[in-house]
């Protein structure tokens, strides 16, 4: 996740970070360590966004 400053004091412009392969791409659209660290506290701990090119593609979470 990119935390872009704004003018606006505490406020953040996030862009995800894909990660790409041959089927598809998974990013992380929320990470409580990463939004702590730009002193926002959240209570959601974590969200993912995956998306597959090719039906019946299964991702494993490790």
């Amino acid at each position: 996740m990119i935390f872009n400053e704004t003018k606006l004091k505490g406020a953040f412009i996030i862009e995800l970070e894909k990660r790409d392969d041959e089927r598809g791409f998974f990013a992380r659209s929320f990470c409580t360590r990463e939004f702590e660290t730009h002193a926002i506290n959240p209570r959601v701990v974590q969200c993912n966004i995956s998306f597959n090119k090719k039906k019946g593609t299964l991702r494993g979470l490790h």
